[in-house]
C-alpha cells in the first residue's frame, strides 16, 4: 500500500539511549521529553483532571518509590505467577501468528503493553525461530492513537500485518478508543489498520485475542517505569507535541538502580520451556472457540457507578491491574475486592493501607477487585 506522507516523519527511539530495553526488543515511536518538567503531585493532578479542564496526558504523576516490603511483594508475585504469565504469552502469541501470519508486526500500546509485546516477540523466537518487528506507540483516552506513529508504521509495513498489543483490559475504554481512532484515521486518510487488540488477560471480555480471561495479577502492573523500561506514561500536550511529532514520554535514567524491567522479562521467558506442552495443547482449542467479546466488564462498571453514585465511568477502574494504577497514580476513594480473593491481592491491600484507603469485600464482582477514584476530588477535601 502506498502512503503519501503529509509531513516529515520523525525517527524512532531505542535503548540504551531511550529505555532500558535492548534496541532489538522494541523501538519507541515517541518523542523524548526527558528534560521537560512534567510531574505534578497526585492531589494537584487529580484536582486539575476533574475540575480544571486538564487532560491526564498533559502531565505525569510523580513516580511511586516502592518500600522494601512492597518490592519484596513484587518479587514474590513474579515468582508465583511467572508460569501463568508464560502460558498466557504463549497462547496469545500462537493465536496471533495463526491469524496474522508469521510476518506479523507487533505494535504495543506504551507503556503497559510494551513488556507484553517483548514477551510475545520472545515467544515467537523461542517457539518458531521468528524475529518479529516490535514497536511501541501512544494511545490516549479521548485523544486517540498517535496518527504520526500510524503514518510511520504504514510507510514501513503493510497495515494488515500489524497487531496491536496491550497488557490487560479493564472495562474496555482503550479498546473502544482504538476502534474509534482507527475508524477516524481510515475516513481521513484511507489507511486501514485492524482494531483487533491482543492482550494477556481480558477479564472484562472486551477483545477476542487473549491469553486468558481470568483477572489475575500480572506483576508488571505492580510498578510504574521500573518494570516498563524506565519509560514514563505517554504525554500529549500542546506546545510540546507538534503536528509531525510522535506523542512524548520521559526516560527515567536516574531510576536505573531499582530497575526490574529486564528481570521481569527474563523470569517469565525462563518458564517458556516448562509451559510449552500446555500451550501447544491449549491454544488451538481457544482459537477455535467463540471468543466474541461479551462486554460483561462494562456492564459491571455501569452497575457499580449506579450503586456508588459515580456518574463518570472513567473514575471506576476494574481489575487488579487498573486497581493498582489507581493506588499508584490517582486519588483513590475505596477498593472493592471480591470476597474470598486471597494473597494475589496482597500488594493492593498494602498500597491501600499505606494510603489510608478502605478495602471493602463484596459479592458478585466479575473482577478480583475494582478501584474507585474519589469523585469530585479537591485538595481541601482530603483523601478519605
Amino acid at each position: 500500500m502506498t502512503v503519501r506522507d503529509t509531513g516529515k516523519l520523525p525517527e524512532p527511539l531505542a535503548g540504551p539511549g531511550f529505555s532500558s530495553y535492548a534496541a532489538d526488543e522494541v523501538t519507541w515511536l515517541l518523542k523524548d521529553l526527558s528534560d521537560v518538567e512534567l510531574e505534578a503531585p497526585l492531589e494537584e493532578r487529580e484536582e486539575a483532571i476533574q475540575h480544571g479542564g486538564a487532560h491526564y496526558a498533559e502531565s505525569l504523576p510523580i513516580e511511586y518509590q516502592p518500600s522494601p516490603e512492597y518490592q519484596a511483594l513484587f518479587h514474590a508475585a513474579l515468582d508465583e505467577t511467572a508460569d501463568r504469565i508464560a502460558h498466557a504469552v504463549g497462547v496469545v502469541t500462537e493465536i496471533v501468528l495463526a491469524e496474522r501470519g508469521r510476518d506479523a508486526v507487533l505494535v504495543s500500546l506504551a507503556r503497559a503493553g510494551t513488556p507484553v509485546g517483548i514477551l510475545m516477540r520472545r515467544w515467537a523466537a523461542y517457539a518458531h525461530g521468528l524475529d518479529l518487528p516490535h514497536h511501541a506507540v501512544s494511545i490516549v483516552r479521548a485523544r486517540g492513537i498517535d496518527p504520526v506513529a500510524l503514518r510511520w508504521l504504514a510507510r514501513e509495513y503493510d497495515p494488515a500485518r500489524v497487531m496491536f498489543v496491550d497488557g490487560w483490559t479493564g472495562k474496555g475504554a482503550i479498546t473502544r478508543e482504538l476502534t474509534e481512532a482507527l475508524d477516524d484515521l481510515h475516513q481521513a486518510t484511507g489507511l486501514r489498520f485492524s482494531d483487533e487488540l491482543a492482550v494477556l488477560a481480558d477479564p472484562g471480555s472486551c477483545v477476542r485475542t487473549y491469553g486468558t480471561r481470568d483477572d489475575f495479577l500480572i506483576p508488571s502492573a505492580c510498578l510504574n517505569s521500573t518494570v516498563s523500561g524506565l519509560v514514563s506514561r505517554t504525554v500529549l500536550r500542546p506546545g510540546l507535541i507538534g503536528p509531525d511529532d510522535f506523542h512524548g514520554a520521559k526516560f527515567y535514567r536516574d531510576l536505573a538502580s531499582v530497575d526490574v524491567s529486564n528481570l521481569f522479562l527474563d523470569t517469565v521467558a525462563s518458564r517458556f520451556a516448562a509451559v510449552a506442552d500446555d500451550v501447544a495443547r491449549d491454544w488451538p482449542a481457544l482459537a477455535a472457540a467463540d471468543r466474541a467479546p461479551g462486554w460483561e466488564g462494562w456492564r459491571a462498571v455501569e452497575r457499580i457507578g449506579t450503586e456508588y453514585g459515580i456518574d463518570n465511568v472513567n473514575l471506576i477502574k476494574p481489575g487488579v491491574g487498573e486497581t493498582t494504577r489507581v493506588l499508584l497514580r490517582r486519588v483513590p476513594w475505596m477498593i472493592l475486592a471480591r470476597r474470598g480473593v486471597g494473597t494475589e491481592l496482597d500488594h493492593v491491600r498494602m498500597l491501600a493501607d499505606q494510603r489510608g484507603v478502605p478495602v471493602v469485600e463484596v459479592d458478585d464482582l466479575p473482577y478480583s477487585c475494582v478501584g474507585l477514584v474519589k469523585p469530585g476530588f479537591r485538595r481541601d477535601m482530603g483523601v478519605t
